[in-house]
């Protein structure tokens, strides 16, 4: 079965631009193959679909993308800016009912669509009905999102303004995807720059389990992980960790209303997805914040994340 590694975002528009630009939803996703392989450089189809009410309500409008993908395997689209199939962008009733977005793709580049999954458009998007929205960033308001928040799958534990006037966060899952996994089996070898980002864990993760020799990390842990309704998890940079570190009393005090969810241990060493030797990967101590590297093979905890 083909497989998408989502990394979704649907973010407020700065009302004060909508006269001046189309309103459309960015978009951002990695394609892997059935094999877990990132698909790098490569020609692929998306379709979109926006159904109301349910995930298999009316098709309230649909349109085609035709993209070609990064050496990263990443793709970046913005929904209302494709081809339309069916129905109209602007036309959508964002004020009423429920909307669900429904994913295809065709890693083909054709119009043999796989269909990826269909979930509720929380309510962020959602600003785009009103031009008077004051939950926009844009216009002056606050933030729609908050550390310890509920959201997205996990909790909330990061949230700012990007350069682009936009609202961006990092969610942390409810639970470790392991507490004692080794950073890869590749044990020796130097994934190199693309592993090695402080920020970037998504980018990390991808190239860690594409590393020749790769059969299984705390990488692909995060990966592979699909919870709440998500499959855009990805393990940490250290910077990523690092941040988590300074919040986790409002992260862990969360977690500790919600059934089932398991508290960050502090005296744990967690694994970043950030490479620095051949031999070794940065972790973090969550009791102190200690930040230093262990040897590839070490058995250590890790939890995985996903951004807006």
């Amino acid at each position: 079965m083909q497989k998408l590694l989502l990394l979704i975002f649907l973010l407020l528009l700065n009302t004060s631009s909508i006269a001046q630009s189309p309103l459309s939803i960015p978009y951002q996703a990695a394609a892997r193959n059935s094999g877990g392989a990132i698909l790098a450089s490569t020609a692929i189809s998306v379709r979109f679909t926006i159904r109301d009410s349910v995930a298999t309500g009316a098709i309230k409008y649909r349109e085609t993308h035709s993209i070609t993908t990064t050496d990263q395997g990443l793709f970046s689209l913005n929904i209302g800016q494709g081809t339309p199939v069916s129905g109209t962008f602007a036309g959508i009733t964002w004020g009423t009912n429920g909307k669900f977005l429904q994913v295809e793709i065709d890693l083909a580049g054709g119009s043999s669509y796989v269909d990826m999954g269909t979930q509720q458009m929380m309510s962020v998007p959602y600003a785009q009905y009103s031009a008077t929205s004051d939950t926009s960033l844009g216009s002056g308001g606050g933030f729609t999102h908050y550390v310890g928040e509920v959201w997205g799958g996990g909790v909330v534990y990061y949230v700012y303004l990007g350069s682009d006037g936009l609202e961006h966060g990092l969610i942390v899952s409810l639970t470790d995807q392991s507490n004692a996994v080794a950073w890869s089996n590749v044990t020796t070898t130097l994934v190199g720059s693309a592993a090695q980002s402080s920020w970037n864990g998504l980018a990390n993760s991808n190239a860690i389990v594409a590393q020749a020799g790769h059969t299984n990390s705390a990488a692909k842990l995060c990966l592979d992980l699909v919870t709440g309704g998500y499959s855009d998890w990805y393990m940490p940079s250290r910077h990523e960790l690092n941040i988590l570190y300074g919040v986790q009393f409002n992260v862990n005090k969360t977690f500790s209303t919600i059934s089932g969810a398991i508290e960050m241990e502090q005296t744990n060493n967690y694994w970043s997805s950030t490479e620095i030797f051949a031999n070794n990967a940065w972790y973090i101590r969550l009791i102190d914040g200690t930040t230093s590297y262990f040897r590839k093979q070490d058995t250590y905890p890790v939890r995985a994340i996903r951004s807006f």
